[in-house]
């Protein structure tokens, strides 16, 4: 903190367990899978949606790892517009630097909305399979995703002190959760042959190849796969942050990536039918519906659901603390409130009253259309993804160009950094370029990508404010990091 010229306001009460416990929740990659896997099933199938999450697994890897050296020698809640304020050419480090931090702002509030989103859908299509009679509303989804935004307000603000055990008592639940449902399908479900599982791609997308029906698919597995960063923006409230942020990002990292390769072939093996799996809002509601009875239904998936609201919660404490920082520093309209933090509680409450808001303005897009999920995810992604090729391509300039001004770190690449990152913007571009695709085509306003449109939207008005007021008072992280460098001189 003293390096970086910042004021440690926050109180350190995260230790190594619970600090890998909050990432891996916070993923929840095998919840994610499970939820999440109706994009990839319409384009890729049951063998798309296996080799689509291999080769993420390892393209996100080494952006993973790239992350958290960038962590290690610079441990603080800005994540990646601080990093590349630290590294990127002096001439462009501010502008770059300030458009990062929207562009992380974005992913992360838009990520923050996708919870709520899977729970509140999620317990309408358990309200069905009780009964029948029920006609589930876009508006009646909303609601929930509001009521659930609250509670977590309430938790983040008044129960942060004891967020550290919740993190891991979940861990447990997590795990055990996992096992549960892996006896289910490994015991009672009915199953598939193998070469159906590993062989077979579904293109029901309408794409004119099932390679870029794979592609459009893949945003699956790359949700499973991301916000190992959630530690970075925790940073100021994890002790020996240095050390230990990259530990609890890499450690979770392949925790949660074998336990979700199991789960996703485990899974995959018990869809008799991709088609039927398809007609339902949640294609593990098929699976279950073989397998069990309805109180079956609802204790399997009211484990889901605990598990993804208690990771929106962490989600929530994540996005919170980066808007906070990048407030701090003056990167948003009406900083001086977002960055207040609470005298005694010692939490950014503005800030988490501000993501809160956001979710449950986000959720109002429920209402109007059908593919809220599909924008919200694919504008998590796009956004998330922007900010790891430009930090990562900062730091890899640096690296190439100026080594030594690199400062020290107990997380260190060495002499493979720059492959590492190098390979990490490719893959980071990459995927930045699926991620605005639609669903299925021809495209209409029910399968049209809408993330794009946010998107450029949000580029723009951070332009516009850039030039109207944040050149004037946004100096970058860079700043006091120079000026505490020269004091110490």
């Amino acid at each position: 903190m003293a390096r970086m010229g910042k004021t440690q306001e926050l109180i350190r009460n995260f230790r190594p367990l619970s600090a890998l416990a909050f990432v891996v929740i916070l993923q929840g990659t095998w919840e994610v899978l499970l939820a999440a896997s109706y994009q990839g099933l319409q384009n890729g199938g049951l063998a798309g949606l296996i080799w689509s999450y291999i080769w993420t697994f390892v393209g996100m890897l080494f952006v993973n790892v790239s992350l958290a050296e960038m962590a290690s020698m610079a441990p603080t809640s800005g994540g990646q517009y601080h990093w590349v304020s630290e590294f990127a050419p002096p001439r462009f480090q501010r502008f770059l630097s300030y458009q990062t931090g929207w562009m992380s702002t974005l992913s992360w509030q838009a990520g923050t909305a996708s919870g709520p989103f899977l729970v509140g859908t999620m317990i309408q299509s358990l309200v069905i399979e009780n009964n029948e009679s029920y006609s589930p509303s876009n508006w009646q989804g909303t609601l929930i995703v509001i009521a659930i935004t609250i509670m977590i307000y309430f938790i983040n603000v008044y129960g942060v002190r004891i967020m550290p055990m919740f993190q891991n008592v979940m861990l447990v639940v997590h795990v055990s959760g996992f096992l549960i449902i892996m006896i289910v399908f490994w015991v009672l479900s009915p199953r598939v042959p193998a070469k159906t599982v590993f062989l077979e791609f579904t293109n029901s997308g309408g794409w004119g190849s099932i390679g870029v029906s794979l592609m459009v698919g893949q945003i699956s597995s790359l949700y499973a796969c991301i916000c190992a960063d959630a530690a970075a923006h925790m940073s100021e409230e994890i002790e020996d942050a240095g050390v230990t942020v990259p530990r609890a990002m890499m450690g979770s990292y392949f925790v949660n990536g074998g336990i979700g390769i199991v789960f996703l072939i485990s899974f995959l093996f018990t869809i008799t039918s991709v088609t039927d799996a398809l007609n339902e809002d949640y294609p593990f509601i098929f699976v279950f519906r073989q397998t069990v009875s309805v109180a079956g239904i609802n204790g399997l998936t009211s484990i889901l659901i605990i598990l993804i609201f208690a990771g929106t919660m962490s989600y929530n404490l994540s996005t919170s603390r980066q808007t906070w920082a990048f407030a701090r520093d003056g990167g948003l309209p009406f900083s001086e409130f977002i960055s207040a933090v609470h005298p005694t509680m010692h939490v950014p409450v503005n800030a988490v009253l501000i993501t809160c808001v956001l979710t449950a303005v986000l959720s109002l897009i429920n209402i109007g259309s059908e593919v809220t999920f599909n924008a919200i995810i694919s504008l998590n992604l796009v956004s998330l993804m922007i900010t790891y090729t430009i930090s990562i391509g900062c730091v890899l300039y640096r690296r190439i160009t100026a080594p030594e001004t690199l400062p020290p770190c107990r997380w260190s690449l060495g002499h493979w950094g720059v492959p590492i990152n190098a390979i990490a913007v490719a893959y980071s571009t990459v995927a930045f370029f699926w991620c605005f695709w639609p669903p299925q085509t021809p495209v209409d306003k029910e399968t049209f990508n809408w993330a794009v449109v946010m998107f450029l939207a949000v580029a723009l008005l951070s332009t516009v404010d850039y030039v109207r007021r944040a050149r004037k008072v946004y100096k970058g992280p860079v700043v006091l990091v120079e000026q505490q460098h020269e004091c110490s001189m």
